[in-house]
């Protein structure tokens, strides 16, 4: 019995070995003659093979994300290929190159730059924020009579504009002041009145205390600048927290108070400031209209404002400040 399985088993050994050289000679011959490919299939389709799909799916990537100008913003693609390995006989050239433009063809390119508006108008486009922020600064330095008709508005587009450089976009935009007449020198002082007291020191910090009051959001929006941020148009570290959005949005107290400040306010423009337990004071800068006095009471809610753009600002939005004794938080430690 030990006998026969010996034998069984020399000859199964034996089998084994002849199969296993037999598929080495076959493998060595197939490699000879073929070599490892991927098959590129778009929408079902064979398009073509690769020898490097890695390669070829981060040329792809890139293209997506980057475009092949420097104001895109991203390439929109309907159809992104789909990879199977085969076996490619190896003077079978791969057709990356062919693949590559064909998912270039069917892309659709989305350009970022920015408008500059003129009374909600698209009047100048520049290819950076930077840019846009310097002929505003600009036309601020010059006194322009138009400056706060003039916004910044982010754009996407499937077609790019012509852009204008700097000094021309300042050069299209600028008008000259209006000679001051007496009765108009009037109606601009009555303009930029105010009353009552505000804190305006840049003593900020970056820790969350207790308020021992709860908050609503003044107005709903996109987070345009946050808080303890720098930029070229203010002189230092940013005090409170931009909300863009249209000019004449109502603005609502963040809670009830008493009104401490009204007016205008240099750089904060027209200005409300409401005084709350605690030591706490919430300031709405940036308004186009502002609805409540000093002295006067108003509740959680209440509209005491409207968005605008007045003083040191790029666009409509609030400018909103929580201060605490004197010293500014971030809102966004307790709203948005």
């Amino acid at each position: 019995m030990l006998k026969k399985l010996l034998i069984h088993t020399r000859k199964s050994i034996k089998l084994i070995t002849l199969i296993s050289v037999a598929l080495l000679i076959i493998l060595g011959v197939v490699a000879s003659f073929y070599k490892v490919s991927y098959s590129v299939n778009i929408d079902g389709e064979i398009v073509g093979y690769t020898d490097n799909k890695s390669k070829l799916q981060a040329q792809i990537n890139d293209y997506i994300e980057n475009g092949e100008n420097t104001n895109t913003a991203f390439v929109q693609v309907e159809k992104l290929p789909e990879y199977n390995i085969c076996l490619l006989k190896k003077d079978v050239e791969s057709d990356d190159n062919k693949i590559f433009n064909m998912i270039k063809s069917d892309g659709t390119t989305y350009y970022r730059y920015y408008a500059i508006l003129e009374n909600q108008e698209e009047k100048i486009y520049v290819p950076n924020f930077s840019e846009a922020e310097e002929i505003v600064n600009q036309l601020k330095e010059k006194s322009s009579s138009n400056i706060e008709n003039i916004t910044i508005s982010e754009k996407y587009e499937t077609e790019l504009k012509e852009m204008t450089a700097v000094g021309d976009a300042v050069s299209k935009l600028y008008v000259k002041p209006k000679d001051v007449i007496v009765a108009s020198n009037k109606k601009s002082n009555s303009n930029r009145t105010s009353s009552g007291t505000v804190n305006t020191a840049m003593s900020i910090s970056s820790s969350k205390v207790s308020l021992g009051i709860s908050l609503k959001k003044p107005v709903s929006g996109i987070i345009s600048s946050r808080f303890g941020s720098r930029s070229s148009i203010r002189s230092s570290a940013h005090t409170g927290l931009d909300i863009a959005t249209s000019t004449g949005t109502p603005v609502s107290v963040a809670a009830s108070g008493t009104v401490t400040f009204s007016g205008w306010k240099g750089s904060y423009g027209k200005l409300i400031v409401v005084t709350h337990s605690n030591g706490v004071q919430t300031y709405y800068g940036h308004c186009s209209q502002l609805y409540a006095s000093v002295g006067q009471t108003v509740t959680q809610g209440q509209t005491i404002a409207a968005v605008g753009s007045t003083g040191n600002s790029t666009g409509p939005h609030l400018h909103f400040e929580i201060r605490v004794n004197g010293v500014a938080y971030n809102p966004q430690n307790y709203l948005y």
